[in-house]
């Protein structure tokens, strides 16, 4: 199953019991990390942002010189958030929580002695204007993807090799069919559209990093490389705001 940021996944879930799916704070973590071993920080906030009024717990899936869509916040939330690749975010109070994922157990070579753990760590940060929010159309976010995803594939063809492995293509096919993703009923259409498509773009440019370079020469190798880290950040861009909109949906800031 193809597996979106837990950011992304815990802001929706959030959003969806925040706004009439249920209240209680350990069924919504796993419902939306199923796949989580151990969960564990300052949970706490949720329910208290929750019970303060907060609608939606929005996300953002930031980068070392890319802060795309956080607040603003300290040097050091913002330089957490970075390094961590993804937080969550409330819009009126201000506020977020900031993932460390790890892996914990003996250390063998058996994937069944080893877990999967979140921790969740508090930052104060400043509210951000909710006119921001409802602003996001996920039709043109699909559509501004689609675009990336054009002319990234055409420069990497001009580059030669296969930039995508075989199994990168499989993942974008499952997509399509309608994979599962792990993400809450009821997300309005358009949305979940463009974040299957955001998702899956993501995931195909992860393995394609992952995966062995058949380039003849290191300038095609670099090229290659930096082509793909666009198109890596794009897919990000797009699937926090995707996100986004579907919370700013969940919320009642606007129509389905």
């Amino acid at each position: 199953m193809p597996v979106l940021p837990a950011s992304v996944r815990l802001s929706l879930w959030a959003t969806a019991a925040w706004n009439g799916t249920g209240h209680d704070l350990e069924p919504l973590l796993r419902a939306a990390l199923p796949d989580i071993d151990h969960v564990a920080g300052d949970l706490g906030r949720l329910e208290l942002w929750r019970d303060l009024g907060e609608r939606a717990l929005l996300v953002a899936l930031p980068a070392p010189g890319d802060l795309t869509g956080m607040p603003s916040a300290s040097p050091e939330a913002q330089g957490a958030a970075a390094g961590a690749g993804e937080c969550v975010f409330v819009p009126s109070l201000g506020g977020m929580l900031v993932p460390t994922i790890a892996d914990f157990g003996p250390g063998t070579s058996s994937a069944l002695d080893t877990g999967t753990r979140v921790d969740w760590r508090a930052f104060d940060a400043d509210p951000v204007p909710q006119h921001r929010v409802e602003a996001l159309e996920p039709s043109q976010l699909e559509r501004h993807l689609r675009q990336e995803l054009l002319r990234a594939t055409e420069a990497l063809e001009d580059l030669g090799g296969r930039p995508f492995a075989a199994e990168a293509a499989r993942e974008v096919a499952d997509a399509a069919l309608g994979g599962e993703w792990g993400l809450p009923p009821g997300l309005p259409s358009r949305a979940l559209r463009a974040i299957t498509l955001a998702g899956s773009v993501g995931r195909v440019v992860d393995l394609a990093l992952e995966g062995p370079d058949d380039a003849l020469e290191v300038s095609t190798a670099r090229s290659r490389r930096l082509l793909l880290q666009g198109l890596q950040r794009a897919a990000d861009r797009a699937l926090a705001d995707a996100a986004n909109a579907a919370c700013a949906v969940l919320a009642g800031w606007r129509p389905a």
